[in-house]
C-alpha cells in the first residue's frame, strides 16, 4: 500500500499522514523533514530517528535561507525525489511530498485544500504565532517551492490536480473528520472490505 497526501500549507496533510500511518501499519515518512535531512548529511538510508514533523522549521530564518539555497541548487530535491521513488517501491508507506503524484505511477494520490483564511489560521496555531509575517513567510515559501517544482518537473503545483485519485477541501472538516473520509477512499481504492 501507497498514500500520498498532497496540500500547501494548512491543509492538513501531516496530520492525516500519522493517522493513515497508525491506521494501515505504514511507514511515514514526512518529507520536509527528509530534505532538511538531507541537507544536513548525505543519506543512503533514511535514518528515521532523526525525522520530525512539521514545527515551524520551514517559517524560520535557517529554514527561508534553505530554500533560496534549494533555488539555487536543485539537487536536494532531485536527490530528495529519487530517495521517495526508493521509498514507494518498497510499499506500505504514507508520504506527503509534493512531487510524487506526479514522479510514481504509485499509490493511492489525494489533494488536500483549504480557504487560505483557514490554513493561515491552522499554520499560526501550529507555530504558535499570529503574526503577519508568518502568513507573509508561508505564502513566499509556498511560491518558491511551486517554482522549483515547475522548473525541475513543468509541475503546476495547486493548479494541475489531473493525478489525483481524490480530493478534499478541508476547510470545514476537523481532523477526525479528515481522517474518516479518506479511511473510506482508501478503502474503496485498495477494495479493502471495512
Amino acid at each position: 500500500m501507497v498514500i500520498l497526501v498532497n496540500g500547501l500549507s494548512g491543509t492538513g496533510k501531516s496530520v492525516l499522514c500519522e493517522r493513515l500511518a497508525e491506521e494501515y501499519g505504514l511507514e511515514y515518512y514526512p518529507t520536509s523533514s527528509l530534505l532538511r535531512q538531507l541537507k544536513e548529511k548525505e543519506f543512503s538510508e533514511v535514518n528515521k530517528a532523526d525525522l520530525s514533523k512539521n514545527d515551524g522549521w520551514w517559517e524560520s530564518e535557517e529554514g527561508k535561507k534553505f530554500i533560496e539555497e534549494r533555488e539555487k541548487d536543485k539537487s536536494f530535491d532531485k536527490k530528495l525525489d529519487k530517495e521517495l521513488l526508493k521509498l514507494i517501491a518498497k510499499g506500505n508507506i504514507v508520504l506527503d511530498s509534493w512531487t510524487m503524484p506526479w514522479l510514481s505511477k504509485d499509490g493511492f494520490k489525494i489533494w488536500l485544500s483549504a480557504e487560505e483564511e483557514v490554513r493561515f489560521k491552522r499554520v499560526m496555531k501550529r507555530d504558535g504565532t499570529d503574526s503577519e509575517e508568518l502568513i507573509k513567510t508561508v505564502r513566499e515559501k509556498e511560491e518558491k517551492t511551486k517554482k522549483i517544482f515547475q522548473e525541475l518537473y513543468g509541475i503546476k503545483y495547486g493548479e494541475d490536480l489531473t493525478p489525483y485519485h481524490f480530493i478534499l477541501d478541508t476547510t470545514s472538516l476537523n481532523a477526525e473528520q479528515v481522517f474518516d473520509t479518506v479511511k473510506n477512499k482508501v478503502y474503496e481504492f485498495y477494495e479493502i472490505k471495512n
